[in-house]
């Protein structure tokens, strides 16, 4: 029986391509056991306080980690959920610890019984699962931002999701005109098939009266979803918002846990349920949370928007999901997706596959984890 004997935190900072290289911030761990097997799990702190925080917390459930068998991953999820709420009940930092921790362990117990995490949820119910790009619009001009749209899909991806209100010149998410114009020429570019969603993201501060009057613009252009259009939680508007038009409603990305996932559920509001394993728990907890999405009869959608860790993660319970219908890549490459593990995840012609190889079925380079130590790229900065 193998035992864990070392829990160990490591934020990391990484220039970013896909959000107009930007620093961006994670909360990495790494569990050992005491017959060698090492396990990777990632929170997505996305700020370096958040991640020094994140470590904190870590360093402190190690407790309740080290010494027990890895492979009694609800047993010891269940134990760190019970000292987490002395953190911030209902979530925060406590969650990206949890999630962290839990994607690690997974990670180990699948390497020690030689099987794929995927397996351990169950098999996959997926064959394939279609891959989209998922990036930020960055540019001024309309043009080049629909000839960056074609180049990401060019390889074979069935489609584009575009975040507004980011860093750059688009502008995208504050002038109607310009914003309708923008999907004018991106289905024009894109063609008649591809899916096109709109990431409406943190900047962005519609209220209901506008989240209508542009969906209703977008309709002709055959939008797939609307993501967060009136932010976090915002349950009367977004049934006023379902009300009066028709395309698919997304939102759900920054809920911590089961609890605040089973609340937007049961308002009725919400098409397309956003989750990250990196901050929703890890892999247990979006577990929990693609089963009630199944059960509502919705679509669970992987936010995998961080590192080759989070995005093992999140294809093993998408391919475990039938909730799951699709599957996000950064269309530019990016160190934490590229250069971290000796394998990167790609599509293949425009398709994700079941992930085959033990436990979350990753190599992780740690000479790159080392480089990309925060305390050694913040101090560059």
């Amino acid at each position: 029986m193998s035992r864990v004997v070392k829990v160990e935190p490591i934020p990391v900072s990484y220039p970013e391509p896909n959000d107009f290289n930007a620093i961006r911030h994670l909360c990495l761990v790494k569990i050992t056991t005491d017959d060698g097997v090492v396990g990777w799990g990632e929170s997505i702190t996305q700020f370096p306080e958040a991640s020094l925080a994140t470590k904190a917390i870590v360093d402190g459930m190690a407790e309740r980690v080290v010494g027990k068998d890895p492979i009694e991953t609800n047993a010891i999820w269940q134990s760190l959920h019970d000292k987490a709420w002395w953190y911030g009940y209902n979530g925060g930092i406590a969650s990206y610890a949890i999630a962290a921790i839990d994607i690690a362990l997974w990670d180990i117990k699948g390497k020690v019984l030689g099987a794929p995490v995927l397996q351990l949820l169950g098999g996959a119910v997926h064959e394939r699962l279609p891959a989209i790009a998922s990036c930020h619009a960055h540019h001024q001009d309309i043009g080049r931002m629909v000839e960056e749209a074609q180049e990401w899909v060019a390889p074979g991806l069935h489609g584009v999701k575009v975040g507004f209100g980011k860093r750059g010149n688009a502008r995208l998410g504050y002038e109607h005109d310009r914003d309708v114009e923008y999907m004018r020429r991106m289905r024009e570019g894109l063609g008649p098939e591809a899916s096109i969603m709109i990431d409406c993201g943190w900047a962005i501060r519609w209220d209901v009266a506008t989240a209508i009057r542009r969906a209703k613009a977008f309709d002709e252009y055959k939008l797939t979803w609307i993501e967060e259009p009136l932010g976090a939680w915002d349950p009367e508007g977004y049934a006023n918002l379902r009300a009066k038009t028709s395309t698919l409603i997304a939102y759900g990305e920054r809920e911590w846990n089961l609890d605040g996932y089973e609340r937007i559920l049961q308002t009725g509001t919400v098409d397309v349920v956003g989750v990250d394993p990196g901050r929703a728990e890890g892999i247990t907890g979006f577990k929990k949370v693609a089963d009630r999405v199944e059960y509502y009869r919705r679509q669970a959608n992987a936010h995998a928007w961080s590192s080759a860790i989070a995005t093992a993660a999140s294809l093993a319970i998408s391919f475990s999901s039938p909730a799951c219908k699709v599957f996000e890549l950064k269309p530019l490459r990016n160190p934490m997706q590229h250069e971290l593990v000796t394998a990167p995840f790609e599509h293949v012609d425009g398709y994700m596959y079941p992930p085959m190889k033990p436990g979350l079925g990753i190599d992780v380079i740690e000479d790159v984890v080392n480089s990309f130590r925060s305390e050694r790229v913040l101090a560059k900065v």
